[in-house]
């Protein structure tokens, strides 16, 4: 065990950031969004550490995140063409709810998986990349 790394402070600012990511899904990505302001201004302090890679993944992954999170939004965009015809209005927002739903799930667990996936690098001192 390397207890240099161990008792760095990056240390434990990656696994609150890692945490933030996790519990964003429940803040509508607000902490998201402040553990990525996070990852951008300490960026510089980890640079050439194990915790440069974290912060490379951890950013990475939120702009992927908010990517999945537009398209998902995206065919909602079609209820404007949809007419006064009430029936076509129904099956269009009924369509785009249940493709957001999905996307969003799945977005919603990818964003976990690469935030256990990163705590558990971390808890193991390595770097995301080799």
């Amino acid at each position: 065990m390397n207890y240099s790394i161990d008792q760095d402070p990056n240390r434990t600012l990656t696994l609150v950031l890692y945490i933030l990511y996790i519990i964003a899904i429940f803040t509508g990505g607000l902490l998201a969004l402040i553990a990525l302001v996070i990852n951008y201004i300490k960026r510089n302090d980890v640079r050439g550490s194990i915790f440069e890679s974290h912060f490379s993944w951890q950013i990475r992954t939120f702009w992927w995140y908010l990517f999945w999170n537009i398209i998902a939004f995206i065919p909602f965009i079609f209820l404007f063409f949809t007419g006064e015809n009430i029936d076509v209005f129904t099956g269009v927002a009924l369509g785009a709810s249940a493709f957001c739903l999905v996307v969003m799930g799945i977005s919603w667990v990818w964003i976990v998986y690469r935030a256990i996936r990163g705590i558990i690098r971390l808890n193991d001192n390595q770097p995301m990349y080799q």
